[in-house]
C-alpha cells in the first residue's frame, strides 16, 4: 500500500514538473518572440524619435492612418486632416471660453468645469483618452451609454427639489408646461433640416434643457447621436444665466418685472409626501415609459419628505450627485473632440437648440402675462417666473431671481420660480415618456 502511495505522490510530482518546464519554455518564447532588437541610435537620432511622438508634431504633421477615439471601437473612423490640426486649436479656444466662463462669470461652474476639462482631454492628441480603453471612454460606457448616470442624477435632484411652491400656488405648473414649447419647437426644427422622426424626437429634448432626460431619450432612440445631444442639451443648461436674461428683459416692461406675488402658504407635510407617490402612479397608469426617471426623482424626493431617512437623503443631495456630476461632466466633455464637434450635424443640433431653448423661455414668460390678463390686481404674477419653466433646476430660478432684484432689490422671486422650475423638471420627464412611447 505504502508502495501504490510513493508511486502515486512521484507520478503526480511529475506531471506537475513537466506542466511547469514547458510554461517556463512558453514563456521563455514569447519573450524571445516579442522582444525587439535594440538597435543603438545617435543623440540626434533620439530627438528625432522623442519629437515625432509629441503633440507639436501631432498638431502640425497629421498623420494619414489616424483613427477617432470612440468608447465603442467600432465607430472609429479615420480623422480628417483638419480634424487632427485646427479642429483641436478651435477646440482648445472654445475650451478655454467654456472656462472663462465657468470661473471669471461663475456660469454654472460645477457642470461647466468638466465639461470643459473633459473636452481639453479629449482633443489630445496620441492620448486616445475617448477610446474604449482611455479614461473618458471607460467614463462614457460605464453611465452615459447605459443611462445610469441620468437616473442617478434625478435622483440627486429628487432629493434636493421640494415642491412647496408647486402646491402652494398650483396653477405656476401652466407656466412648467407652457415652456416645453420648446421640445416640440425643436422636433419640428430638426425634421424641417433633414433628420428623420425618430432622430428629431430625440434631439427635441435639447429645447427643455434637461441635460439627463435629453441623454436617456437619445440612448433609446437616436444612440449614433448620443454625444452630440448631451453636448447640446448640457452646453445650454450651463449657459441658462447668459441666453435667458436678454430674452426675459425683452418680453416684459419693468413694471412687470417689479411685481411682487403675495407670500406663499405653508404647505402641510403630507402634501409634499403624497406628491410624489402621485405623480410616479399617473406615470406609471398613462406613461410607464417616463417612469424610470419620474421614479428616480419620486424616490429621491419621497426619502427627502419622509423625514427617516436623512443619511440617505444627504448622501443623494451632496455625495451622489456630486460625483455622478463629475463623471457626467468629464463623459459628455469627451464629445467636446473636434472631429465629433465640429461637424454639421453638430452645430445643427447646437442652432436648433439655441432657437427652441429661447422659445421654451419665450413661451413661460408670454404664459405668465397671459394668465395675468384673467387674474385681479392682487393675484398678479411676475412674469418672470415664467422663464423657469424650463427644467433646469433650480438654474432657471436662480436667474429669475437676480433678474428681479436687479430691478427692485426687495423682490425675493427665487421661491415663487421654483413652482413653474419643478413643473418643468417634470414636464421634461413626461414629454420624453409621450416620444418613447410613440416609437416603441
Amino acid at each position: 500500500m505504502k508502495k501504490i502511495i510513493a508511486i502515486m505522490l512521484i507520478m503526480i510530482f511529475s506531471m506537475f514538473a513537466t506542466n511547469l518546464s514547458a510554461n517556463d519554455a512558453h514563456q521563455v518564447t514569447t519573450e524571445q518572440t516579442e522582444k525587439k532588437e535594440y538597435q543603438s541610435k545617435t543623440l540626434s537620432e533620439l530627438m528625432v524619435s522623442f519629437y515625432e511622438t509629441t503633440g507639436i508634431n501631432a498638431l502640425i504633421n497629421p498623420g494619414d492612418n489616424v483613427m477617432t477615439s470612440e468608447p465603442n471601437a467600432a465607430n472609429q473612423r479615420l480623422m480628417t486632416s483638419f480634424e487632427q490640426t485646427w479642429g483641436r486649436v478651435i477646440m482648445f479656444i472654445i475650451v478655454g471660453l467654456l472656462f472663462y466662463l465657468a470661473i471669471a462669470k461663475n456660469f454654472e461652474p460645477l457642470l461647466l468645469l468638466p465639461i470643459a476639462f473633459g473636452g481639453l482631454l479629449a482633443n489630445i492628441p496620441l492620448a486616445h483618452m475617448g477610446g474604449e480603453h482611455g479614461m473618458l471612454g471607460i467614463i462614457y460606457n460605464m453611465g452615459i451609454a447605459n443611462e445610469f448616470f441620468p437616473l442617478l442624477i434625478f435622483m440627486g435632484v429628487g432629493a434636493m427639489t421640494d415642491f412647496g411652491p408647486l402646491l402652494a400656488n398650483p396653477k405656476t405648473a401652466i407656466l412648467g408646461g407652457a415652456a416645453q414649447f420648446g421640445i416640440f419647437g425643436s422636433l419640428v426644427g430638426a425634421v424641417i433640416i433633414g433628420f428623420d422622426l425618430q432622430t428629431a424626437s430625440a434631439i427635441s429634448i435639447i429645447g427643455g434643457a434637461d441635460g439627463p432626460t435629453s441623454i436617456f431619450i437619445a440612448n433609446r432612440l437616436a444612440p449614433e447621436m448620443l454625444g452630440t445631444i448631451a453636448v447640446a442639451a448640457y452646453s445650454y443648461m450651463a449657459l441658462v444665466p447668459v441666453i435667458q436674461p436678454p430674452i426675459m428683459k425683452l418680453l416684459t416692461t419693468e413694471a412687470e418685472r417689479k411685481i411682487k406675488m403675495p407670500p406663499l402658504r405653508k404647505v402641510h407635510k403630507l402634501e409634499k409626501l403624497f406628491l410624489p407617490i402621485l405623480i410616479l402612479m399617473m406615470a406609471i397608469l398613462i406613461l410607464p415609459e417616463s417612469t424610470p426617471l419620474i421614479g428616480a426623482f419620486a424616490f429621491g424626493n419621497f426619502a427627502k419628505e419622509s423625514g427617516v431617512v436623512e443619511r440617505l437623503n444627504e448622501t443623494m443631495q451632496n455625495s451622489l450627485i456630486n460625483v455622478v456630476t463629475i463623471f457626467l461632466g468629464l463623459g459628455v466633455g469627451s464629445k467636446l473632440a473636434a472631429d465629433k464637434f465640429l461637424v454639421l450635424d453638430t452645430m445643427g443640433i447646437m442652432v436648433i437648440g439655441l432657437l427652441a431653448f429661447s422659445a421654451g423661455t419665450a413661451a413661460g414668460v408670454l404664459m405668465a402675462k397671459l394668465m395675468n390678463k384673467f387674474s385681479s390686481k392682487d393675484n398678479q404674477i411676475n412674469p418672470l417666473i415664467g422663464a423657469a419653466g424650463v427644467s433646469a433646476v433650480p438654474m432657471s430660478a436662480r436667474v429669475v431671481s437676480k433678474v428681479g432684484q436687479e430691478f427692485d432689490k426687495s423682490n425675493i422671486l427665487l421661491m415663487h420660480a421654483m413652482g413653474p422650475n419643478v413643473a418643468g423638471v417634470i414636464g421634461s420627464a413626461v414629454a420624453a415618456g409621450v416620444l418613447l412611447s410613440i416609437f416603441k
